[in-house]
């Protein structure tokens, strides 16, 4: 038996943008049901964070994840779907009672959801379902994570010593040895791929923030017989950088292919530019392609272009200099490491908004920023 896994697909990511319920549809429609249905593929375990808000659902985002996503899988396909509670699902952080999922799609035949720890049967194999730990399921999940004889486990964890994107280790969370009895775990949560041991976070099906730039996603199919785990890619990128430079012949001769830009966020960074008019014209010409957002890099004097990074790839990022702080000051009666995962989730929670501000997603026009290199 051959389990699809997705998570962390967030809908109404990015306030709700309509750019990015089109970015998602063309990967269910076009790359996720119909790997599916040429594989025979009628079960999906799905590890958390389906939705992207815990405190409401947009009416428009309920009705884009109802007919791109539940309606094709279960009532098109009757595919036995189980639905993993994550952290952004559920309404309350110490309890996952009450999720706006929940309330909307409970009643659909063929959906299983799981706010505890639950063991399920797949093919006369059994796995462990472990949703978002909290102060209210987290006696029943520890004494099930111990006691079960069950060699598999999907969930939606947070895990000490993994990376929640490319370069952020986390310090926070379980240890993964609570979950070392285990010949495999598969989880959601942190939108990064990554492995170790017997542990593999899955990553989440898209790009949702340039810190997923040039990360590959997609999701995973799970055989019980051979027990292994198959990555399927997305071919479809959210966010692109394009270097111009007029002053490079190879570059002014060149064919560009405008339709790359089609749909995307653009990050043009200017390494010269020596004819203002052939580069307005460059800009009109990417506009035509109707890109979700234009940001155009100027004065990048500490930008190393030769080896195609951002500076925000190269500087040491904000977060990791406030863990360094707070590891090496001497706060008396503070628990460091409680107030680093508060730092951090005020930090990403704080990205998220300046992301919102900066591009205008639901706009029917391209938005054009300019900004110097450190942006």
């Amino acid at each position: 038996m051959k389990i699809a896994l997705l998570t962390d697909s967030h809908a109404g990511v990015r306030n709700d943008s309509l750019a990015f319920h089109d970015y998602m549809q063309r990967f269910y429609s076009n790359i996720f049901f119909p790997y599916l249905d040429d594989n025979d593929i009628r079960t999906v375990i799905h590890c958390g964070d389906i939705v992207d808000r815990r405190k409401y659902i947009n009416i428009n985002t309920a009705n884009r994840l109802r007919k791109d996503l539940i309606e094709p899988a279960i009532v098109d396909r009757g595919i036995d779907w189980h639905q993993i509670i994550g952290n952004h699902d559920t309404y309350h952080k110490n309890t996952n009672k009450i999720s706006s999922f929940v309330e909307l799609f409970n009643s659909i035949p063929g959906l299983n959801i799981y706010d505890k720890a639950t063991e399920v049967m797949f093919d006369g194999l059994k796995i462990l379902l472990v949703p978002w730990i909290c102060d209210d399921n987290k006696e029943h999940s520890y004494k099930l994570i111990k006691e079960t004889n069950a060699q598999i486990c999907f969930g939606h964890l947070e895990l000490q010593g993994f990376e929640m994107f490319k370069g952020s280790i986390v310090s926070h969370g379980e240890s993964p040895e609570l979950f070392s009895r285990f010949d495999l775990v598969g989880s959601g949560h942190f939108h990064h791929r990554s492995t170790r041991g017997n542990i593999y976070y899955l990553g989440s099906p898209a790009e949702y923030t340039w810190s997923d730039y040039n990360d590959p996603r997609g999701f995973h199919i799970f055989d019980t017989e051979t027990r292994q785990l198959t990555f399927i890619e997305n071919p479809y990128k959210m966010f692109q950088k394009f270097w111009y430079n007029d002053g490079d012949d190879a570059f002014v001769n060149k064919n560009i292919d405008y339709e790359q830009f089609s749909g995307k966020i653009i990050k043009i960074i200017i390494t010269e530019k020596n004819n203002p008019i052939w580069f307005d014209k460059f800009i009109e010409n990417v506009e035509k392609t109707n890109p979700v957002d234009i940001q155009i890099v100027e004065d990048h004097l500490n930008l190393n272009l030769e080896e195609d990074q951002d500076i925000i790839d190269e500087a040491e990022s904000t977060i990791d200099i406030f863990k360094k702080y707070i590891t090496g000051a001497e706060i008396k009666g503070v628990d460091k490491t409680k107030l680093e995962k508060t730092i951090s989730d005020l930090y990403f929670e704080a990205v998220t908004i300046e992301d919102r501000k900066s591009t205008r997603l639901n706009s029917s026009h391209t938005d054009i920023s300019r900004m110097p290199s450190s942006a």
